[in-house]
């Protein structure tokens, strides 16, 4: 019998400077991230408990602050549910 060796995964280090550079400087995500701090405020300031939990958009689209859009929930359930390539909910109704 022959005995297989498990081959070791070398994880290359994260480049936050470049990922912060490629992605997270663009205009478009600085509106999204504008939004959801927004939208944060709009739920705690009706009365929402938002303390350790995420502020969540429905329909999936940050900028849509509508309060029947907006919701409090887990971080765990909040970031856990299938994307689209255009980052919207699959099914906006979970």
């Amino acid at each position: 019998m022959a005995v297989k060796k498990k081959k070791k995964s070398v994880k290359s280090k994260r480049n936050y400077r470049k990922e912060y550079d490629n992605y997270h400087s663009s205009e478009k995500q600085k509106k999204n991230r504008t939004s959801r701090n927004a939208a944060r405020r709009k739920a705690k300031k009706s009365g929402k408990n938002v303390a350790g939990k995420d502020v969540t958009h429905k329909d999936g689209n940050p900028r849509n602050n509508k309060a029947s859009n907006l919701g409090v929930a887990s971080k765990s359930k909040n970031r856990s549910y299938a994307r689209t390539k255009s980052a919207r909910k699959k099914n906006p109704r979970s």
